[in-house]
């Protein structure tokens, strides 16, 4: 007969679901990606296309990183992730400053 108690780790882990939904929609609000999603959808009015092919292209773009960041992370520090990620996003707001992206 078997116990009526058995350990089983939880699939999600609803506090790192919470805090990455809260992270990155703070981070994406007002953004690059938004303010194109506003002007498409506004320009074709299909806002129903505009919507779901902006959802396709996010999460294709976040299963990539988070793919990337697994992999990264075996064989790299979270620490040294976490400067290069920085470092990279400086980079990439000097070009724009600049005007090269």
């Amino acid at each position: 007969m078997k116990s009526a108690q058995h350990s089983t780790k939880p699939c999600m882990n609803t506090k790192i679901f919470l805090t990455t939904f809260g992270m990155i929609f703070l981070a994406e609000m007002g953004d690059k990606t938004q303010l194109a999603a506003i002007t498409m959808a506004a320009q074709t009015r299909a806002p129903l296309a505009v919507f779901l092919g902006a959802s396709l292209a996010l999460t294709a773009v976040s299963l990539i990183g988070v793919a990337l960041g697994s992999v990264l992370a075996n064989y790299i520090n979270a620490a040294y992730l976490h400067k290069a990620a920085a470092v990279a996003f400086i980079a990439i707001g000097v070009l724009m400053l600049w005007g090269k992206m």
